[in-house]
């Protein structure tokens, strides 16, 4: 498993327990919070790395994460960092992502 698909689970998961420790906010709604601020984070580390020729983080790690829940960090990231913009595939992949997630949120609420 590459480092940094072990730096992002790691991160989401000190998040999750975090906010689940100090907030009444629901599970899901704690994921989707965790994990798009480690994908916003890790968006501006790879644009970094890019400029300084560094190590990179796997494409396959940030649709992962986007697909996981973490789409509004993806968007943010890729509007803040303009990183990742002029790839069609991360505009599917985040779009794909967003209706999944909200598809979830409604059959959540409507349940």
């Amino acid at each position: 498993m590459k480092l940094s698909s072990v730096i992002a689970l790691a991160g989401a998961f000190v998040l999750v327990v975090a906010l689940m420790l100090f907030t009444s906010i629901n599970f899901y709604w704690v994921w989707l919070i965790s994990s798009s601020l480690v994908l916003f984070f890790l968006y501006g580390f790879d644009k970094n790395q890019a400029k300084r020729g560094g190590y990179r983080v796997p494409e396959i790690v940030l649709h992962s994460l986007a697909v996981a829940g973490g789409f509004t960090g993806g968007w943010l990231g890729r509007s803040v960092f303009h990183h990742k913009t002029r790839k069609p595939v991360f505009t599917v992949v985040l779009a794909t992502a967003t209706i999944l997630n909200l598809v979830l949120i409604g059959w959540w609420y409507l349940r």
